[in-house]
C-alpha cells in the first residue's frame, strides 16, 4: 500500500532523477560528437554512478509520511542514505575495475549530475518567488 502523503516527495525525487538522466544523456551526446565513443561511454558510466543510487534512495526514502509514521520516515531516510552510499561505492569500484574509462569525462559527468538537484532547487525557488511577486 502506497502512502498518499509521500506521493509529492516521491514525485519530486523521481523528477530529480529524470533530470539527472537528461544531464547524463546530454553529456553523452557532447562527448560522443566531441571525442568519440570511449569518452561517451565514460560519460554514461559517470552519470549512472550518480543516477542509480539516487533512484534507489528516492524509492526507499519516500515510502512513508505523516506524523504517525515519523519513526518509519526517519528509518527509511537513513536506510536510503546508507544504501545510496554503499551502492555508489560499489558502482565506482566496478567502473574502475572493469571499464576502460576516460576519467575526466567520467568525473565531469558524475559531478554535473550531482549538481542537477541543487540547480533544480534554485530554479524552482526563483520560479516560486516570481509567482509570489506577480
Amino acid at each position: 500500500m502506497q502512502n498518499t502523503l509521500a506521493k509529492p516527495g516521491r514525485k519530486y525525487a523521481y523528477r530529480q532523477v529524470f533530470l539527472q538522466v537528461l544531464m547524463t544523456l546530454l553529456s553523452f551526446i557532447i562527448c560522443y560528437f566531441g571525442w568519440g565513443l570511449t569518452t561517451a561511454a565514460s560519460a554514461i558510466a559517470g552519470g549512472m554512478v550518480s543516477v542509480i543510487p539516487n533512484f534507489v534512495f528516492a524509492h526507499k526514502a519516500f515510502k512513508f509520511a505523516g506524523a504517525r509514521a515519523a519513526q518509519q520516515v526517519v528509518d527509511s531516510f537513513y536506510g536510503g542514505v546508507k544504501l545510496k552510499l554503499v551502492l555508489t561505492a560499489i558502482l565506482f569500484a566496478l567502473c574502475f575495475k572493469f571499464l576502460d574509462l576516460n576519467v575526466v569525462a567520467f568525473f565531469i559527468t558524475y559531478s554535473t549530475t550531482m549538481l542537477v538537484p541543487w540547480l533544480n532547487a534554485i530554479v524552482n525557488k526563483f520560479h516560486f518567488n516570481q509567482q509570489k511577486l506577480g
